[in-house]
């Protein structure tokens, strides 16, 4: 075994796992910082690996040969060849030197693997009297009752057929959230299905895709999904009753939990903040 657990336990401030991102606080074992070494051997996905739903091969691998470990900090480098390049350096440390070492760390690999981004990822903890970067939030979905917001939302194949053709061009104009990728997954048949808000016969919102998968102990988990609003209809509560019918549909289908990813300040942490998530931590990432 490579890591030590009672060295990586106490830096571990937020339950963030390189290649892997967040995971529920139940789940974070050293067992699956070492899954991540094993996966960079190999070029597979993990099981429970959120992004294999997707297939192909996996992108970001951990460049384990340079992992710097020790009593007070551990420094996890990443590389991904998308586009043109990227090593990330997961910075796990209480001192605030950790992010000058990481960023050095970072800089040395661009240059090595000749790759244009060099990144330090920062996890803090949830206590962090000034959030910055992304939050990590948790919905429970044993913890209370997620009721149906009504039929303003249905799943994109239950519309009819003229307001299905109205997704093609939502898709196109919100390709900054990820729809045009989605809507590219969802013609290839490659995922489940997609929750979509319609006003006068033409969508405005979706949320999805939706599917429940197993984490690393087995329980059952509501994937990620993307998630976006028309600019000029925003601020009529669309988002909001899109959000609450993909959590209706989660619970409905078996979901313990879901891990959710927001900017911190912006309209979809305010969102999840005001419906009563979990704040687990954030992660700030830098240039370095």
């Amino acid at each position: 075994m490579f890591f030590r657990w009672d060295w990586l336990r106490p830096v571990l401030t937020a339950p963030i796992v390189p290649t892997l991102g967040p995971v529920h606080p139940d789940a974070l074992t050293v067992g699956m910082f070492e899954d991540t070494l094993r996966a960079a051997d190999t070029g597979d996905f993990l099981p429970y690996d959120k992004d294999r739903r997707w297939g192909g091969k996996k992108d970001e691998r951990v460049l384990r040969s340079d992992v710097v470990h020790q009593p007070e900090h551990t420094l996890i480098p990443t590389l991904t060849q998308r586009g043109r390049g990227t090593v990330k350096v997961f910075a796990y440390g209480l001192r605030n030197s950790v992010t000058d070492e990481a960023a050095e760390l970072a800089a040395k690999l661009a240059a090595a693997h000749d790759v244009v981004n060099a990144r330090v990822v920062r996890p803090l903890g949830p206590e962090s009297a000034r959030p910055r970067g992304t939050r990590i939030q948790l919905k429970d979905f044993t913890a209370g009752s997620c009721p149906d917001p009504g039929s303003l939302v249905r799943p994109i194949t239950d519309w009819p057929a003229v307001v299905q053709e109205t997704f093609a061009p939502f898709a196109e104009a919100m390709a900054g959230d990820g729809l045009a990728f989605l809507h590219a997954q969802m013609q290839a048949g490659r995922c489940g299905p997609v929750l979509a808000a319609a006003v006068e016969d033409r969508i405005v919102g979706a949320i999805g895709p939706m599917e429940v998968r197993l984490d690393a102990l087995g329980c059952p988990q509501l994937m990620p999904q993307y998630f976006a609003v028309l600019p000029e209809t925003r601020g009529q509560g669309l988002g909001r009753v899109l959000w609450r019918a993909a959590m209706h549909w989660g619970q409905s289908h078996g979901a313990a939990y879901q891990l959710l990813q927001t900017e911190v300040g912006g309209a979809s942490d305010r969102l999840c903040q005001s419906e009563g998530l979990t704040s687990l931590g954030f992660t700030h990432t830098t240039p370095a």
